[in-house]
């Protein structure tokens, strides 16, 4: 008989792979001689900063049949996330993703996802509607939608769980997983449809709804339907609205180490001040400083910070 699952807090869908991280900053990376490995992909990287705050966190996901995929699996259940709806994929390798580490804001990306990640082959048949359903948040991304079966998958995902309270999106575009911006436009409009939140920059809500001026960028998520339109705005902090309320905080600023980890520790956080029903102000203002701290630390996952890290940050005045 099939152990029963309890209920998560916080079940994620989408990308996996391993980050590889130079270990000497401001070099290009045919000079870099060591490099760290870890954890990473956007949706992984939530699911870890959930269950840093002591949520019974999920995954959907896959990885393929190698050592790269093995340590993700060792990493996630270290990490304290419920990795039983990874699936290993015999076809696909294991992604990777090397950075460049030039602060305060140069950090490109080189995603080694060819000829596809095995975490764009989660398919319709992996998923558990019940658990879906039953979940306290679903969080899903945008890059998920990029292609399929995922694509199908995600729609699935957004079928079964029926525009429940805290059904997030990520808009968390990236330009190279889509053959064309129009593609995605129509894909985040379906999305849109089903969820309830929704989180992203000035550039990703333009893709999601045509516009970057942020009152109109998150006005225009709320006519979609959205409950909660989250829109960060770089220097100038991070917007959120409602239909009843308006709320404006600035950022937390921090000598940056890498910046790549500070949006997913946001989406924890975000995660975490919704399951605790905090009102908007406090849980942007946390959001915010749990970001900033990622910020300051080379690597992502294992840099996610708990609540006790957040809170003192915010005692001494954030």
């Amino acid at each position: 008989m099939a152990e029963q699952r309890h209920p998560d807090d916080v079940l994620v869908m989408g990308r996996l792979g391993v980050d590889v991280y130079p270990l000497q900053d401001g070099v290009g990376l045919e000079d870099v001689t060591s490099f760290g490995k870890y954890l990473g992909g956007s949706a992984a990287n939530v699911s870890v900063a959930a269950a840093r705050y002591g949520h019974r966190s999920a995954l959907i996901s896959r990885v393929g049949d190698d050592p790269f995929g093995r340590y993700l699996l060792r990493e996630l259940e270290r990490l304290g996330v419920d990795h039983r709806d990874v699936k290993t994929d015999g076809r696909y390798a294991t992604p990777v993703t090397f950075c460049e580490i030039f602060p305060p804001d140069d950090f490109p990306l080189y995603f080694y996802r060819e000829p596809k990640a095995p975490d764009l082959e989660i398919a319709p048949e992996d998923l558990d509607p019940a658990a879906i359903e039953a979940a306290r948040i679903l969080w899903l991304t945008v890059t998920g939608l990029s292609q399929e079966p995922s694509r199908a998958a995600h729609h699935a995902a957004l079928a079964a769980r029926g525009r429940r309270t805290h059904t997030i999106l990520d808009l968390d575009y990236r330009p190279m997983f889509w053959p064309d911006p129009a593609e995605a436009t129509e894909q985040v409009g379906l999305a849109l449809e089903h969820v309830t939140v929704a989180v992203g920059n000035r550039e990703e809500c333009e893709v999601a709804v045509g516009e970057t001026e942020p009152d109109r960028a998150a006005d225009a998520l709320l006519e979609r339907g959205i409950e909660l339109a989250i829109v960060k705005q770089g220097p100038k902090g991070v917007l959120a609205k409602t239909a009843e309320e308006r709320v404006e905080v600035p950022p937390h600023f921090v000598d940056v180490v890498n910046g790549l980890g500070a949006g997913d520790a946001f989406g924890g956080a975000l995660c975490h001040g919704l399951l605790e029903g905090w009102g908007l102000e406090r849980i942007l203002r946390f959001a915010n400083v749990a970001g900033a701290i990622v910020a300051t630390r080379r690597e992502c996952s294992t840099a996610m910070p708990d609540a006790a890290e957040v809170d003192a940050v915010l005692a001494k005045g954030a």
